[in-house]
């Protein structure tokens, strides 16, 4: 292989005609799962190799051969013709040789074309899946870009978050940077009561609390999110609420976690 890509072209030729065997044949078939260039080589290779059998040398069967061959034929084309309402006599002229290599080679082009649809649905479903795969590994390169870059940033602030008295227990902290509008918190907290959520609010210098997003933990084990928030907003603090199932428009409900900004 070279770049990733076979460097024999042949391979390609050598599959579709069935002659690459053992360990070459299984590298084949697995590279062109990932690979798009690949698999589009295989496909035409497949396609040439059908189209070779209009190209081969012509070989006059045997009588008895022929013979069966045109009886099937003109007994499957006088059903036909009767079962579309021809009225077709019992008796009729036994095709010529042409007729029948054109029978024969209609058969051929049909089989081809069978063969190569078969292969090129499967290729358009590995391409599907490849598509899908590389859309989600972009979607957790941007995640991982973007976590980094909020950490990285100079203007980024850390809060943690201290349960309240009385209240359930669990700990966190939030990462937030007002200029990019990001972020990210981390933390553990007791599962909530089934008709209750968690709610986590930016509380800003001046105005009402600013929803952050409602969590519902099944357990207590670490939670990791990330969201936007409005850019601009100077936090005065952060605060987890206990609110009813699904969140509120604005705090009602006890305060679980708080931490000040400052």
């Amino acid at each position: 292989m070279t770049n990733g890509h076979f460097a024999n072209d042949s391979d390609f030729e050598l599959y579709a005609l069935g002659a690459l065997e053992g360990g070459e044949r299984r590298a084949l078939e697995s590279h062109v799962v990932s690979c798009a260039e690949c698999a589009r080589k295989l496909a035409e290779a497949q396609g040439r190799i059908a189209l070779l059998a209009f190209a081969a040398p012509h070989t006059q069967p045997s009588l008895a051969v022929k013979e069966r061959l045109l009886r099937a034929a003109r007994g499957a084309a006088t059903r036909e013709l009767r079962r579309q309402g021809y009225a077709v006599p019992e008796q009729q002229r036994a095709p010529s040789w042409w007729t029948w290599s054109l029978a024969a080679a209609a058969v051929v082009l049909a089989v081809a074309s069978v063969v190569l649809w078969n292969h090129n649905k499967q290729l358009d479903r590995q391409l599907a899946d490849m598509r899908a795969a590389i859309q989600d590994q972009q979607k957790q390169l941007d995640y991982a870009r973007t976590v980094a870059h909020l950490i990285e940033a100079k203007d980024t602030i850390t809060v943690s978050l201290a349960p309240m008295p009385g209240m359930p227990h669990g700990a966190a902290h939030v990462m937030y940077n007002a200029k990019i509008g990001m972020l990210m918190y981390d933390g553990w907290i007791d599962p909530p009561p089934e008709d209750k959520s968690y709610q986590l609010w930016i509380v800003p210098m001046d105005g009402a609390p600013i929803s952050a997003g409602v969590f519902n933990p099944v357990t207590n084990d670490p939670a990791h999110w990330m969201t936007k928030t409005p850019v601009g907003v100077a936090v005065k603090a952060f605060a987890v609420t206990l609110e009813p199932a699904g969140g509120a428009p604005e705090p009602t409900g006890p305060k679980i976690l708080v931490g000040p900004a400052s």
